[in-house]
């Protein structure tokens, strides 16, 4: 159907990516989801789209999921690039490989997907990418350097996509996320947001629903901070 909107969410069973699935169903979106434990497949179900079991750092799963909604559906009008948390510690302990898959999961995950979904919605006259990045990715942390680092790589890439395909319609922003329920944090970590909690990740969802929307219709590359206040600049 012409008519139908759709949404295509990875990493969607649970955390953020339910929570932006779910938001976008509540939108009029139908929504196409991507889960690694195949949660994914239950919460679609029960939100009137499909799902699948795979994974944001295989190409195949990737290839697999924008081919359904395209066979299924006809169009894919959103796409939020949600994924896991890549590998943590001391910045020399971390091994090649894991520096390798942190790239596939935070930083290829999105130059993949944009392969794959931008000649759809350039010939159906536009569409929105987000990708949910990091508070750290301007501002890094020493807990967590492989996505401080190739966050901020994604930052590079939005910003070289949004010139590239603006004239065709098609925008790709960043929501940049700090801590939020899905992830527990401690009375001393809570102190440091000046709102003095987490987020809820309904209020992630909130954020990159608006850079799907046509409300921000004219917003593109950019780097929406939504962390209570946690990073310092401006």
């Amino acid at each position: 159907m012409d008519s139908e909107r759709v949404a295509i969410v990875t990493a969607a069973g649970s955390g953020i990516g339910e929570a932006c699935a779910r938001r976008l169903a509540d939108d009029g979106y139908t929504p196409v989801l991507l889960s690694k434990s195949g949660a994914a497949v239950d919460v679609a179900e029960e939100l009137g789209g499909v799902g699948f079991e795979g994974s944001v750092t295989d190409p195949d799963d990737i290839a697999a999921l924008v081919d359904a909604a395209v066979e299924r559906y006809g169009r894919v009008d959103a796409v939020v690039n949600s994924t896991g948390h890549p590998p943590t510690g001391d910045l020399l302990d971390i091994t090649d490989e894991e520096w390798h898959g942190g790239l596939d999961l935070v930083l290829l995950n999105v130059v993949r997907m944009a392969r794959l979904v931008t000649p759809v919605m350039r010939e159906q006259g536009g569409g929105a990418i987000v990708n949910i990045s990091t508070f750290s990715a301007f501002e890094p942390s020493a807990e967590f350097p492989v996505s401080s680092v190739l966050r901020a790589g994604l930052g590079s890439f939005t910003k070289l996509y949004a010139d590239r395909y603006a004239a065709d319609g098609v925008r790709m922003n960043n929501v940049l996320p700090g801590f939020t329920d899905s992830w527990p944090i401690d009375d001393e970590t809570a102190a440091e947001i000046p709102m003095g909690r987490a987020a809820e990740t309904s209020e992630i969802a909130d954020a990159v629903a608006y850079l799907a929307s046509s409300d921000a219709s004219y917003v593109t590359g950019q780097n929406l901070r939504v962390d209570g206040g946690l990073t310092d600049s401006v």
